[in-house]
């Protein structure tokens, strides 16, 4: 089958940092279910993986999780998929990746493409609505009010992907006043759009532009990029008792900080329950079946950005350019396999020309 691979961590500007490959088509058992990939989008976590993670010697790397395509087959201990399905889902950080043809995940991961998506939209959602509800509803409680606090929730990096989603996510399940920020006109627009009340310039200072709004000190933020830059700001702008939430990873974090306001500080990776197995693996299919309700029920939207065109080495090499330079908007998708080139020889009869 058709695959993108690597085998040395390498910059992307090298042709060898992500090369087309063929490989073996996996077989389903136990729990999985084998997809016929249509979409497949980026996240930071590719880049990341690509840059760091080396496979073993002469073995290839798949990187990919976020994927929407058909269920082809199925392993015996699966009863509630079947092939034909249409499914989307974001996988697991220690299996191989969705930037193949086929590619086998648990379907514990795996939620019910919204029909009234196409392939791509599709694709663009699952890593960050995972992230996004995770944080909100799991780690951040932000339906629990904080006692004097403004019923609100600033989210640093809207624009991105996961803040693209949180936007949505916050506005169709909550009634919190919802801060974004973003740097860029066209930004501005785009969370604006998503349903941010208010929109801030995470270039410039944060408290004294949150200050100057009309409701209070919230009791939520989430920071989705650059906390470390960004934590004295928070302190400052964040209601006592508040919560903070980040998904980067900061090379210094001061946690003293916060306990003069006795704030607590909230962690989300999407990979954990996958990682560890943990009990309640099942939930984020479920969680995905959610986002594909409110999808069909028009409260949500796809946060598609760009659509690069075909699953190639050369597309995902500029997918992650892009997003390594920290200027992209919503998501970029990549979408269907280039039918590979098909050389015939042809026999001439004994009679036939051969001029």
């Amino acid at each position: 089958m058709r695959a993108v691979g690597y085998q040395t961590p390498l910059p992307i500007k090298n042709p060898a940092s992500l090369q087309d490959i063929e490989l073996p088509k996996p077989t389903p058992s136990g729990r999985d279910l084998l997809v016929e990939i249509k979409a497949i989008s980026v996240n930071p976590v590719d880049t990341k993986v690509r840059r760091s993670a080396a496979p073993e010697k002469e073995q290839w790397r798949v990187l990919g999780w976020d994927a929407a395509g058909t269920v082809v087959a199925v392993g015996a201990d699966v009863t509630d998929f079947s092939v034909g399905d249409e499914v989307f889902y974001a996988g697991a950080l220690n299996r191989s990746g969705s930037n193949a043809a086929f590619h086998l995940v648990d379907k514990r991961l795996v939620g019910r493409k919204p029909r009234s998506l196409n392939w791509a939209e599709a694709a663009a959602l699952p890593l960050t609505a995972l992230t996004a509800w995770e944080m909100l509803f799991d780690r951040l409680d932000i339906r629990r009010s904080v006692p004097g606090a403004a019923p609100a929730l600033l989210i640093i990096g809207g624009a991105g992907g996961v803040g693209s989603m949180a936007i949505q996510l916050a506005r169709a399940l909550t009634g919190l006043t919802v801060i974004a920020t973003a740097s860029r006109p066209e930004t501005q627009e785009w969370v604006t759009s998503l349903g941010a009340h208010y929109v801030v310039d995470h270039s410039q200072p944060l408290a004294p532009q949150i200050a100057k709004l009309p409701i209070g000190a919230p009791g939520f933020v989430f920071s989705t990029t650059q906390t470390d830059q960004h934590l004295a700001d928070i302190v400052d702008l964040i209601a006592p008792q508040g919560h903070l939430g980040l998904i980067d990873d900061p090379s210094d974090l001061n946690a003293l900080l916060l306990k003069k306001k006795s704030l607590s500080l909230h962690w989300e990776w999407m990979f954990t329950r996958s990682a560890f197995e943990t009990a309640d693996l099942s939930v984020q299919g479920s969680i995905l079946n959610e986002i594909s309700r409110l999808m069909e029920e028009g409260k949500l939207r796809t946060t598609l950005g760009q659509n690069l065109g075909s699953i190639t080495a050369a597309t995902l090499r500029k997918a992650h350019a892009l997003i390594e330079s920290g200027q992209t908007k919503g998501k970029i998708v990549l979408e269907g396999f280039e039918l590979p080139r098909v050389y015939r020889r042809v026999k001439l009869s004994e009679d036939e020309p051969h001029g």
